[in-house]
């Protein structure tokens, strides 16, 4: 067995990430990236160092997952979003549940609770739910935590800040609870196979599958489409992309900012 594939087992059993869902090339640049930092020549020198160093498991899988947001990033797809998605789905029933999923460090997922909650001024009588998913525990913690720097919220504008932020002593910003109460916050890898729920309204995955084999991809769009109930929403990156092999299980809701539809 040659020094990458010997690393790419222990990956899979420390670091409990499958490798194989992965472009090779994507698993070894962010190898190489922690490579470099550690500053270990060669994969066997690193797989010397990841064995030997526990608190590594923890920064090679934030670097493998990749946690780059922001609050409304994209806000062309979050205006499409609160002018349209939710409040077509207030119009369906009384209850509404979306599934951020490769939540990341939790921005994705609060913008959307603060859309959700911006639409209970209006209707009260609706109850709002964001289950929030991802792999690394570490990024989940600060997820809950909810504290964030200001770069982070860059394209939040001031009277959202006063609302839905704490400003605190040190140039951070605080989530308030009236929002971080919206947000179900749990560990859960994508590449299971099994959804959080069944019978959602909406999916969020977005710049999530970029970095995933075309097997991986075809696998998670039958995963979201077994998610949602009838006319649930599912919103894409917007460099990403279905496969031939699952375009059916999609109808196009609006193509700009890649949001898809569960067809019947």
């Amino acid at each position: 067995m040659d020094a990458f594939a010997s690393l790419q087992r222990s990956i899979e059993k420390l670091v409990r990430i499958k490798c194989s869902n992965y472009k090779e090339d994507y698993i070894k640049r962010r190898i190489l990236s922690r490579m470099r930092l550690t500053n270990t020549t060669d994969y066997e020198a690193y797989h010397r160092y990841l064995l030997a160093n526990p608190q590594e498991i923890d920064l090679l899988r934030s670097a493998l997952t990749i946690n780059v947001t922001k609050f409304f990033r994209d806000p062309e797809v979050f205006e499409v979003v609160r002018r349209e998605v939710l409040p077509d789905l207030a119009g369906r029933g009384r209850s509404i549940r979306i599934w951020c999923a490769g939540c990341s460090s939790g921005e994705e997922p609060y913008s959307i609770a603060i859309l959700a909650h911006e639409l209970t001024a209006f209707r009260p009588d609706v109850s709002i739910t964001v289950y929030a998913t991802d792999i690394d525990a570490v990024v989940l913690q600060k997820a809950m935590a909810g504290v964030y720097d200001a770069k982070a919220l860059e394209n939040v504008d001031e009277k959202r800040i006063r609302k839905h932020f704490i400003s605190r002593d040190d140039g951070t910003f605080e989530v308030r609870p009236h929002i971080r109460d919206l947000v179900k916050f749990r560990q859960h890898d994508l590449m299971s196979g099994i959804p959080i729920a069944r019978y959602l309204d909406a999916v969020t995955c977005r710049n999530v599958t970029i970095y995933f084999t075309e097997k991986q991809k075809n696998e998670l769009a039958r995963l979201f489409h077994s998610a949602l109930g009838v006319d649930g929403y599912y919103i894409m990156g917007k460099t990403e992309y279905l496969a031939r092999e699952v375009e059916h299980l999609f109808v196009p809701y609006n193509v700009a900012q890649k949001i898809l539809r569960k067809a019947a």
